[in-house]
């Protein structure tokens, strides 16, 4: 049946990649000035193509668009430059904006996006975005399906003006902040509006709705009147400067302030019109906001996503190696933070140099270079390691691509005083990837292998596999899943949570699409998850974790959404585990429990200026009871000013002797865009099972596209005293100043 599946999945995958191409839009060069002010003055606008009569994605998307939008583009030698005028359903309105901060989100807002795949290969893409207010966004899409990475950064111009019964928004893209090969005259194109006012989001080519709506599958042709050519030299230079006080009150008597001052930067240089040389010396990332912290009820290590800019361009060539969850072959935050295993902190460990390629050979082929040095930490005796990771992928069929991974990290010190460091040390990681995905979007997958090597003595089981296939129609998902990780199985450059894994998951899900009523969507989903491992004492392979979930989700027309699901969770536990995660009595090893518990979660119509959302969950845990009420509720003063409070209570009752704990987090944000330039954000977190109470507060200048200056403040506080008494008590407290530019020669 699975190699049914497979070859049926292949034969879609070789289908000819014009699906959905039936709009085309011709694009003339100008040889006039163009001022990006959101006046459509100059009278080239009228001159051109427009493309509009765009199609309906959401409520439904068997009509066309209840609002009307226009879209023009043209350019010269230097800019892509393009309008959108789009037209409200009534002559005086509000707009929905949720702050003047770059990189706005969500589906309530009133914006206009553009999606350019210059090389025509389907899975990967430029994504630039403009609300009503003129606040832009950039992103990449990577793989096809939709999804963008909006922590991606460059330099291009938008302005945005209001106008009764429309908005306009104009913009110019230089050529160099995006890559594509000279001498092509077609680029795959798409563009999406969403619309407040209407609840509506619209596309120019038809978007399926139970697809992604910025899917790669879905494109009209962007055709150039000539080949294009090269831009001209294409460097850019990103020199800092930063001023860092700190102090550490965990160090008793002994506390002092530290003071440091550091310079460093970046330069991305442009090599042809497809690939991207990032070079870095003493890179600095301090203007990087804190994780969002989290109640962790999980055995194993939390994933949270990389933010720092110097990894971004091109970030799939090296992350989306392997399984999202079990498996990466490499995962950029492993470089620059360390765990101190000694004082049982997490440290960064600092970056001397580093420099990566990466990008487009040609139409087929990708390929990706990294190599980067960590400065050894003398107090702990940890030596300086090297980073290197090369990847080459190649697209097959329509849409789907292979390709080859192989990491190593390594130190080349010589042996210290620390008995733990083995100056031969290594660890090196080979992979091979092939990536599904069909010309109609219907069927998707994944199938990887990798291996490990290292200075250790085992010479087992060091490796890992994983095999995912997904059918997704308009009614019915199927999805069928299995992955392996080999008890010795090795990436220190990569995320691998639990070793001696054997997974199996299968999916089946319905959807619905009601005509009338206040429900736009909703779909039922069955889900079976089972894992095997083998037991220490006993060394045989056991059922060690099972999960069987009927989930409900249901989409609302006025954008709210109601999810629900009733579990059933099997664990078997290999080693002692507080449930609790708060070092308190432990269940025993080689035990196991089976239990139930109802989990749901509501998120209002976020349109509104007060929006909320409320989660909870009741049923057993382990060997007794977890109660769980959650949630948020933001406030928007648009488009100056955001408040956002989120709390999560966990009440764990455990029978005794085991410890039962209420755990309590609570996060505040606070946002205010004074201007498109000038931004101030505070975090405030409280966290009862850390013990933590965390205070962040960055004010961002942006003086000049893609420049700032940055002022962070950081401070943490322990709330438990030594008697286990609340009360705050001074840990460590942070004030950083860096001012980054961007140089475009």
């Amino acid at each position: 049946m699975i190699k049914k599946l497979l070859f049926l999945a292949l034969l879609g995958s070789s289908a000819q990649s014009g699906l959905g191409q039936d709009l085309a839009y011709n694009i003339e060069k100008i040889n006039t000035t163009i001022r990006v002010d959101g006046v459509l003055d100059e009278p080239i606008w009228q001159q051109v193509d427009v493309a509009g009569d765009f199609n309906q994605y959401f409520p439904n998307d068997s009509s066309k668009a209840n609002s009307r939008t226009e879209i023009r583009l043209m350019y010269d030698d230097q800019f892509l430059y393009f309008s959108a005028k789009m037209y409200n359903q009534a002559e005086d309105r509000d707009y929905v904006v949720p702050s003047l901060r770059r990189d706005f989100r969500g589906n309530q807002i009133d914006g206009i996006s553009l999606i350019f795949d210059t090389f025509q290969d389907k899975t990967n893409a430029f994504h630039f975005g403009v609300n009503s207010f003129g606040v832009q966004r950039e992103g990449l899409i990577a793989g096809g399906f939709g999804g963008t990475s909006w922590s991606w950064d460059n330099k291009w111009y938008a302005e945005a003006r209001q106008y009764p019964g429309y908005w306009v928004a104009e913009g110019a893209i230089p050529f160099k902040s995006i890559r594509f090969k000279e001498g092509k005259d077609q680029w795959n194109v798409n563009f999406y509006r969403l619309d407040s006012e209407a609840g509506e989001r619209s596309t120019w080519q038809k978007v399926p709705r139970n697809y992604d709506i910025k899917s790669l599958a879905f494109t009209g042709i962007l055709q150039w009147d000539q080949p294009l050519k090269k831009p001209g030299s294409n460097i850019s230079l990103i020199p800092y400067t930063a001023a860092e006080v700190t102090r550490d009150y965990e160090d008793g008597e002994q506390s002092k302030p530290a003071s440091n001052m550091s310079i460093g930067g970046d330069a991305k240089i442009a090599i042809g019109s497809g690939l991207n040389l990032d070079l870095t010396v003493n890179p600095d990332f301090s203007q990087v906001e804190v994780d969002r912290q989290v109640t962790n009820l999980d055995r194993f290590e939390l994933f949270f996503p990389e933010r720092r800019q110097f990894f971004l361009e091109n970030a799939d060539l090296f992350g989306n190696f392997g399984h999202p969850f079990y498996v990466r072959t490499f995962f950029s935050r492993r470089i620059g933070i360390i765990n101190d295993t000694i004082n049982d902190v997490t440290r960064p460990n600092k970056i001397l140099y580093g420099a990566r390629l990466s990008g487009k050979l040609d139409n087929n082929w990708r390929m990706g270079l990294l190599n980067m040095q960590t400065e050894s930490i003398n107090d702990i005796n940890l030596p300086g390691f090297n980073y290197s990771v090369a990847t080459l992928q190649r697209k097959v069929f329509a849409r789907s691509n292979a390709g080859v991974i192989f990491s190593n990290k390594q130190s080349f010190d010589a042996q210290n005083d620390n008995p733990d460091f083995d100056p031969d040390h290594f660890n090196r990681v080979l992979g091979f990837d092939y990536n599904l995905a069909s010309a109609d979007n219907k069927w998707i997958g994944k199938a990887m292998y990798q291996r490990s090597w290292d200075s250790s003595d085992s010479d087992s089981e060091e490796y890992a596999h994983m095999a995912w296939l997904a059918y997704r129609g308009r009614n019915w998902r199927l999805e069928w899943a299995h992955t392996l990780v080999g008890e010795n199985f090795n990436a220190e450059i990569g995320f691998v949570p639990r070793n001696g894994l054997f997974r199996i998951e299968n999916t089946l899900a319905r959807n619905f699409y009601p005509k009338r009523g206040p429900v736009n969507f909703h779909e039922i989903q069955v889900v079976l998850e089972t894992l095997w491992g083998d037991t220490e004492s006993t060394n045989q392979t056991v059922k060690s974790d099972q999960l069987v979930a009927i989930d409900e989700n249901i989409q609302f027309q006025n954008t709210s959404r109601l999810r629900a699901s009733l579990k059933r969770r099997y664990t078997y536990l290999f080693d002692t585990f507080d449930p609790t995660n708060t070092e308190g009595q432990e269940l025993p090893a080689d035990s196991d429990y089976t239990y139930h518990f109802l989990w749901m979660r509501y998120d209002s119509d976020q349109r509104r200026t007060l929006t909320y959302s409320i989660v909870g969950q009741v049923g057993e845990y382990f060997n007794g009871n977890r109660y769980r009420i959650g949630g948020d509720i933001s406030y928007r003063i648009q488009p100056f000013a955001a408040f956002n409070i989120n709390l999560n209570y966990n009440r764990l009752s455990m029978p005794e002797p085991y410890t039962s704990a209420d755990l309590i987090l609570i996060g505040s944000r606070i946002d205010f865009t004074m201007t498109k330039k000038l931004f101030l954000t505070s975090f405030l977190q409280y966290n009862t099972q850390a013990e933590n109470f965390n205070i962040n507060t960055r004010i961002q200048w942006r003086f000049k596209p893609a420049s700032d200056l940055f002022i962070v403040y950081t401070d943490n506080y322990a709330t438990m005293d030594m008697n286990q008494e609340f009360g705050l008590q001074e840990k460590n407290r942070a004030l950083v100043l860096k001012l980054t530019y961007w140089l475009n020669l």
